[in-house]
Formats: structure tokens, sequence, C-alpha cells
């Protein structure tokens, strides 16, 4: 059975970052989008990759945060992402995040330089020790063309400002590994940010889960936690299977990035944001944003 004491635990959604027409923060959108996330009991997790995070800009980052934290209201935590390469601006864009009232600094590997094992080692400890918020690890080996070896996870996980990892790595074996790591300790949580293996995830003893489909349907990643938790794991794979029918819908076909303007075709039939997109990325065509709409609308939720 999972440990449930820690603050870090259950489900956190990598949240799409609503923009205008003109690429400016949808402000009200996020305010509906973070509300929808409240009444469900679910965290957002801002500008990471599902939320465009590489393209958004430091002023737009920070006014996302500032957004965020006022509509969330002290309900729910707000984690913060962390991009890019120049350490300095993530350490300016950390503080910011922090005063703005973000409750956790979550940061990829700098992903332009193939870096050794130290180096990683090295670039979370430095950040860890530079920031005031906790810090949490984001490995994501399919946008930073990088793994963050088990090993290193495992020393950094004794940082004392170090609270957790977000892994979106597909690989059975090392998830079970990296949860052997946090088993047992309430400073350390291990979340799975691979959506198709929530509930295993959550079976073996993970904290918490990472879905992004659950800017759509997050009350149903919450069932599916709450299930879990309870150790109700005829229901929890169930509503795996269903919420798995449900990515299919922005998924299926498509790059990462068409499916994330997708996602936010099947959000705007909820009237959540519009689909409008951070360059480079783009809308699809409008054939195909009526089939995704249409698909979306007939999602029981």
């Amino acid at each position: 059975m999972m440990k449930n004491t820690s603050n870090y635990k259950g489900v956190v959604v990598p949240m799409v970052t609503p923009v205008t027409k003109e690429g400016e923060i949808d402000v009200p959108a996020v305010a509906r989008i973070v509300e929808s996330f409240a009444q469900s009991g679910v965290a957002p997790l801002l500008m990471g990759t599902t939320g465009e995070g590489n393209s958004v800009s430091a002023a737009q980052g920070l006014q996302l945060v500032e957004a965020a934290v006022k509509a969330a209201r002290g309900r729910i935590l707000v984690y913060a992402g962390l991009t890019g390469t120049c350490f300095s601006e993530q350490l300016k864009a950390a503080a910011a995040y922090t005063r703005a009232g973000a409750d956790v600094i979550v940061a990829t590997l700098p992903s332009y330089y193939a870096l050794t094992d130290e180096q990683m080692y090295n670039y979370y400890k430095t950040l860890a020790d530079s920031i005031e918020g906790p810090l949490m690890l984001y490995n994501i080996k399919s946008t930073t063309h990088m793994s963050i070896p088990v090993d290193v996870i495992r020393r950094l996980a004794e940082h004392p400002n170090i609270v957790g990892l977000k892994d979106s790595e597909r690989d059975l074996e090392r998830m079970e590994a990296c949860i052997a790591i946090s088993r047992g300790r309430e400073d350390f949580a291990y979340f799975c940010g691979w959506a198709a293996q929530s509930a295993h995830c959550l079976e073996l003893g993970g904290d918490g889960i990472v879905p992004s489909t659950a800017n759509f349907v997050p009350r149903m990643f919450q069932e599916l936690y709450e299930a879990a938790v309870k150790g109700d794991m005829d229901t929890a794979n169930r509503l795996q299977e269903e919420t798995n029918a449900i990515a299919k819908i922005y998924q299926e076909g498509r790059t990462l990035g068409e499916s994330l303007t997708a996602l936010k075709v099947m959000m705007q039939t909820d009237g959540l944001c519009e689909p409008h997109m951070l360059m480079p990325l783009t809308r699809l065509a409008p054939e195909a944003e009526q089939e995704i709409a249409e698909r979306a609308r007939r999602v029981e939720h």
C-alpha cells in the first residue's frame, strides 16, 4: 500500500497553457481551467511539456503563475515548471514564481548539451541549493533526449530541498526502481508521467500521477487515484482503460506538438480554452479540429 503522509501526492495535471490568437496568456481561461482542477481535487503543473514550457516567455510565465495562484485560492498546490538552458535565467524565474505563490518548482534537464551523470547531479544539486522553494526533478527523455540515471536520482533524493521525481520515461523496470527509492519515506515522492501506467504505478506504491488527459477529465483521474489508494484496483484499472481511450482522441496518429493543440480542441468543447498555440506549434486543419470536437462531445465526464 502506498504512503500518503507527504504533501506531494495525488493527481498533478500538466496543464495546457491557454493563449489568445495573438499569443498572449488567456488569463480568464487559466482561471476556468484551475477552477475545474480545484473542484476535482487535482493540482496544476504549469509550463511542463503539455504546457509548451519552452515557448513561454519569462514575463508570460510569471503572468501564468500569478493567474493560477489567484484562481487556486490555496485549495490546491501549484507546481511551476522551469525550462531552458540558461541557469541564471532559471534562478530568476524560480524566485519570481515562488514569490508569486508557486508551491513547488519542477525542473527538466537543460537539453542542448549531452550531460554526464555528474553534470546532471551537479545541475540539480546547485539548483536545489540556490532556490527557496522545494524542487522536484522532472525526467522526460522524449524531449530532453537524456535520462536521469536511477543512481543519480537516488543521490539527489537525499537533498533536503528535493522533494520528488516526476518521471515520464516509458520503462517499467526503471519505474519500479524509482518507486523503490521513494517507498517508505515522506521526504521524496514518485510521480508517474506515463499516463497509461497510472494505475500500475499506484499499485506498486507510487505517490502520484501526472496525466495530460486530466486537462479534459480531471475527475476521472482523481477517482482512479482514490480507488488505487483504497486498494480497489478493479475500479482503478477500469478507469485506466477508459482514460486510455479518451487519450487516443487527441494523441493517436499525431506528433506530440499536434496532440497538444488537439487536447485544447477537446477542452474547447467544455468552454475551458481556445486551441491557439505558441510558436513553433500551430493549430490543426479545421476538418481535423471538427472531428476531434465531435468525438470529445461524446465522452461522458
